[in-house]
């Protein structure tokens, strides 16, 4: 009976937030969809990372990065390629990725809403010497097998999900 107790409680804890909805927004505020390639998803050669696993939003340096969902700041802080980032856990255990910001403002632990500012645009890390833009990738936590393909690296495609079309989902 207390073994039954705990999975039910284990399915409520992961299946309650696959439940909230999304209605995700361009992180870049005043962005569109002209704002980025929509092939560089997936795109290689791609530096050291072999394959480009997210979409770059160009803008004017110190626009606002904006939260594209509602969610908690898992990570504010710097990485050698990514530079300034903020990592944001979503619904659907969904993580958001937004790379070579100039400053940051979110804090690690903070609930964000939808829209809720969390840093500037900027070219910190490999971004450095090119043009200001938003590195964005949305990964899962959730493996989804489905999306797998015989593309270099396409088992990680069951985490990493096209940011653009997410962003133009219904």
């Amino acid at each position: 009976m207390k073994r039954r107790r705990i999975l039910a409680l284990l399915a409520v804890l992961i299946g309650a937030p696959m439940l909230l909805p999304e209605h995700p927004q361009i992180p870049v505020q005043g962005a569109r969809s002209r704002d980025w390639n929509s092939r560089s998803f997936w795109y290689e050669p791609w530096g050291l990372s072999g394959v480009h696993k997210g979409i770059d939003i160009f803008a004017d340096s110190g626009t606002p990065v904006v939260a594209p969902v509602s969610g908690l700041v898992l990570y504010r802080g710097e990485l050698s390629l990514g530079g300034k980032v903020v990592v944001l856990l979503g619904p659907k255990w969904r993580l958001h990725y937004v790379a070579h910001l100039q400053d940051t403002s979110a804090s690690p632990l903070e609930p964000v809403s939808r829209g809720e500012v969390l840093g500037t645009v900027g070219t910190s890390g490999n971004a450095n010497g090119r043009p200001p833009h938003l590195h964005y990738s949305v990964l899962s936590l959730l493996p989804r097998p489905w999306a797998m393909t015989r593309e270099s690296q396409g088992w990680k495609k069951m985490f990493f999900i096209d940011p653009g079309a997410y962003l133009q989902a219904p």
